[in-house]
């Protein structure tokens, strides 16, 4: 199972205050646990919207709407990432918990989703072939 946790932005984050050392240290001994563990598959913070670009579809079948940031609303924004692969949602939350407050100040806030598996979105053997030859050319194209 796979789960992310979504590290929500903050004011800071959106203003691009950086974190304290001090929080970069905690992260990193995190990240070393979950190394250890096994579960990590990916960690990373994120820009503010600043930099960002938002497309949404306004009109079903309509041209895409390409818009630049800075966007309103830091509580509804992503300032980082974690994914993780577990055994359980309990082990996920386990892990969750242990993340040391990924903005410092009483501020921060992780949302914790579980990740789809292909096999659970397509019901259509074709669509699960492809979808599965796509993923072998990825890993492919990693290794070289």
């Amino acid at each position: 199972m796979r789960f992310m946790m979504i590290v929500k932005a903050t004011t800071d984050s959106e203003a691009g205050v950086l974190p304290s050392q001090e929080l970069i240290d905690a992260m990193q001994k995190y990240n070393e646990e979950l190394v250890k563990a096994g579960v990590l598959l990916a960690a990373d913070g994120l820009m503010s919207s600043a930099s960002g670009i938002r497309i949404s579809y306004p009109e079903p079948g309509g041209k895409p709407k390409v818009v630049d940031g800075p966007f309103t609303e830091a509580k509804e924004m992503i300032a980082g990432y974690t994914l993780i692969e577990v055994k359980s949602r309990e082990e996920a939350i386990e892990w969750a918990l242990r993340m040391p407050d990924p903005h410092g100040y009483g501020q921060g806030e992780i949302e914790l989703r579980q990740v789809f598996e292909f096999e659970e979105l397509m019901e259509d053997p074709a669509s699960r072939a492809k979808e599965e030859a796509l993923r072998k050319q990825v890993d492919e194209l990693k290794k070289a």
